[in-house]
């Protein structure tokens, strides 16, 4: 009886002391820890993971923006090295698409120090990436929000222009092969198996928002050699998926790279919503450094607010 009750107390106590800890699984020759109320629940992993690395709505929500009406509070501050603020703009703007073309006007707009040049030009390379992203110049005709066969070369641009325009499809397509930015290659490709080895990858279950959602979490090894820590581009970055639609509904993520063409270390937070069957950034917090060639270097943080969405007219 003592030793049945011995083996019964061991059992108990393996049972209650591997409740709480997380799994480990290997799929596709890549690592994945599952946190112990997703392996609870029976989850499909495998049909998630590969949701994870095929998934394009991310920098689909923003080329919706292309298609849409809206209105945007408009927040943009630059910094000098002490964090005082040299430079701002805010404004309230609204996009409209009508006729297959969108148009934009300034409600109100206000700016401090040195934001534009003596030609009116943005003096700041964040402020161009924002002004291409929000603000609409004159009448843009022919767009779609179609992201399938999407080139991310940069195109039809040339020098600076074409590696800023490779840096913000990095921006707001993380995590994806973007063929010929200087220095980067394919480090930024987490699912290729060269770069995926240097990362932890790890899902939950969480609310974010008010709804209960799936947690994707990226994160360098621990234990990388300063030789692999160089390769890192991503610094951290964390997904949280609608758990009945699997949709987007946030993203955290931190960036950073030195080269000889552009240093940036970027920490940016986007909450995005549904209107209609379109999925848009609703949120958009941004604070960065950049060093571009042949510009200062500087310091802007800025947030984007959108809201009062429609459809085309």
């Amino acid at each position: 009886m003592i030793k049945k009750a011995f083996i019964l107390l061991t059992i108990l106590f393996y049972a209650f002391s591997s409740s709480g800890q997380d799994t480990s699984i290997v799929y596709q020759n890549q690592a994945f820890t599952l946190s112990e109320v997703i392996v609870r629940n029976n989850f499909n992993i495998r049909s998630f993971i590969d949701y994870i690395k095929n998934d394009t709505t991310f920098y689909k929500a923003f080329r919706n923006l292309r298609v849409l009406s809206f209105s945007a509070y408009n927040d943009i501050r630059a910094l000098d090295k002490k964090g005082k603020m040299v430079a701002s703009h805010m404004s309230t703007t609204r996009q409209t698409r009508a006729n297959n073309c969108r148009t934009m006007q300034v409600l109100e707009e206000k700016t401090t120090g040195d934001f534009y040049d003596d030609k009116g030009n943005y003096n700041y390379t964040t402020a161009e990436m924002y002004a291409s992203l929000f603000f609409t110049k004159g009448s843009v005709c022919g767009e779609t929000n179609i992201v399938k066969g999407i080139n991310f070369s940069g195109k039809g641009k040339s020098g600076i222009s074409k590696h800023k325009e490779q840096l913000k499809q990095l921006f707001f397509n993380p995590g994806t092969r973007i063929p010929g930015i200087p220095f980067i290659g394919n480090k930024i490709a987490l699912f290729d198996e060269e770069v995926s080895k240097l990362y932890d990858f790890r899902i939950d279950q969480q609310d974010y928002m008010g709804t209960k959602c799936y947690v994707f979490t990226i994160n360098p090894r621990a234990d990388l050699s300063p030789g692999e820590r160089s390769d890192i581009v991503i610094d951290k970055m964390t997904t949280w998926f609608n758990a009945k639609t699997l949709e987007i509904t946030g993203r955290n993520y931190s960036l950073s790279y030195k080269a000889g063409v552009y240093d940036f270390d970027v920490d940016m937070e986007v909450e995005l919503v549904k209107v209609g069957e379109l999925l848009v950034p609703k949120v958009l917090r941004f604070n960065g450094t950049w060093d571009v060639i042949f510009k200062k270097k500087e310091h802007v943080f800025f947030t984007a607010t959108l809201f009062d969405f429609k459809a085309p007219q």
